[in-house]
């Protein structure tokens, strides 16, 4: 076992503790990934929070890219020193889900509590997202990891492995978006900039960004929505009508607040459907009138990490970038050490930024 660098949850709710940890030798189809960066997520936030429960103390943390340095022995497809994306997307391969092309809802369990970390005295330290990103290196499963080209930024990197494949992804793989077609996105977060992105490259016509800040919803016309309304109007629906002209083909729920998920029905045209997105806390409970979606033929989904298949999209998503069709520099709000991170958190959890990024010292 080798000795690294961590930031440990070790009570729901309390500051992160930088500490040393232990951690394994990959193995097997296991990859072992020295970091470059890792941004913050909400979900990191709402895990550590307690709000989905889970075993402590834990390293969180799972958008991160960096350099794989080591490899077990039956891993094929990747080589030491090549740059890489690192996943919370952990696939058999060879379950109903995975073999029907969706590893995003890959039905193998992990064991977080069994992976290759522990706590620096040698006890059980849990490996949340099948990630354990916070850290200065990782060991997870070969299908977690993606190359990308070696100039490519790492803290740019680091935002494909959630935040931008979860939106993009939502807009064109579950909401299948086509040209022509008027596009709500509730939220314009990190997550929903990237919906309103995944909704301009699918062609629709109307993008209506609608957030309860008037100045996400100036950020979120930078990257592609046609138009924002404000969440804090009395019937937002009805101005996003308005400005669209009809109802919405598909109404993106990007947060987890509940009163978006009551709401987001209202918006839509007939026929049109609703792409549950954001994670509200466990328990709560949306309300809808079901009569409705029935007559008009409407219906609601979940998006689970934007449906992807990482191999696929994370390398188009790539080349959207380096097209100038896709914007990546621009979501990242701040960067941030290691010895930071909790700073970086409270500056996340304000509600402006779009990403910060922790960066790790390789020197």
């Amino acid at each position: 076992m080798d000795t690294i660098k961590a930031a440990v949850c070790h009570s729901f709710g309390a500051p992160l503790v930088v500490e040393d940890i232990a951690i394994r030798a990959p193995e097997g189809r296991e990859v072992e990934v020295t970091l470059d960066a890792v941004a913050i997520c909400h979900s990191d936030i709402s895990y550590l929070d307690g709000n989905w429960g889970g075993s402590l103390p834990a390293v969180y943390g799972h958008e991160a890219a960096g350099r794989v340095t080591g490899l077990g022995d039956q891993v094929r497809g990747v080589s030491v020193g090549d740059p890489v994306v690192v996943t919370l997307i952990r696939a058999c391969q060879t379950c109903p889900s995975c073999a029907s092309g969706s590893p995003v809802t890959c039905e193998t369990p992990y064991d977080g509590d069994q992976g290759p970390i522990r706590t620096a005295e040698g006890g059980r330290l849990h490996q949340a997202m099948a990630t354990g990103g916070f850290a200065e290196r990782v060991v997870v499963d070969h299908s977690q990891v993606v190359r990308i080209p070696d100039d490519m930024a790492m803290d740019v990197a680091s935002l494909l492995a959630c935040g931008v494949i979860t939106g993009v992804g939502a807009a064109v793989n579950a909401a299948h978006i086509r040209p022509g077609q008027v596009v709500v996105v509730i939220g314009a977060g990190g997550v929903g900039l990237n919906a309103i992105q995944g909704a301009r490259i699918a062609g629709a016509s109307r993008i209506i960004a609608v957030d309860m800040n008037e100045g996400k919803l100036d950020t979120a016309i930078e990257f592609g929505a046609t138009h924002g309304v404000l969440a804090t109007d009395e019937a937002p629906w009805k101005a996003a009508r308005l400005v669209a002209g009809r109802g919405a083909d598909a109404v993106l729920v990007t947060v987890g607040a509940l009163p978006a998920y009551d709401a987001a029905p209202r918006y839509l045209a007939p026929g049109g459907k609703v792409v549950m997105v954001g994670m509200p806390h466990s328990g709560g409970m949306s309300r809808y009138e079901p009569v409705i979606l029935a007559a008009l033929g409407q219906g609601m989904v979940g998006s689970k990490m934007g449906d992807v298949v990482i191999q696929r999209d994370i390398p188009w998503m790539i080349d959207l970038y380096q097209q100038g069709r896709l914007k990546l520099d621009e979501l990242i709000s701040g960067r941030w050490r290691l010895d930071q991170i909790n700073e970086a958190i409270a500056d996340t959890r304000a509600g402006a930024a779009r990403r910060n990024v922790i960066l790790f010292d390789r020197n």
